[in-house]
């Protein structure tokens, strides 16, 4: 038999390299799915700025917008104003 010519001191070296291999194989199975999660959550930060972004250039737009509306309304108020004055003239 194989194991009855195994010295105990030989079993324990090959039990504590039984041992070592496993951690390390372990541990590097441990850090590539580490390095998966740290690629999926890039790619999810990528896209909450790109989201980010386009929300600030639709604030952007949308402040622009308002402000050419203001105007306008400004602009129609004082129309508006001068037609009454007018209205008020003629009668």
């Amino acid at each position: 038999m194989i194991l009855a010519a195994t010295s105990w001191p030989d079993a324990a070296i090959a039990i504590a390299g039984i041992l070592l291999v496993t951690t390390i194989v372990s541990m590097v199975v441990w850090q590539l799915f580490a390095t998966g999660r740290t690629g999926i959550s890039a790619g999810r930060e990528q896209a909450y700025r790109r989201t980010a972004e386009a929300s600030a250039e639709a604030q952007r737009e949308t402040a622009e917008q308002l402000t050419k509306l203001t105007a306008e309304v400004t602009r129609l108020r004082q129309q508006t104003d001068e037609l009454e004055r007018m209205l008020k003239e003629v009668e």
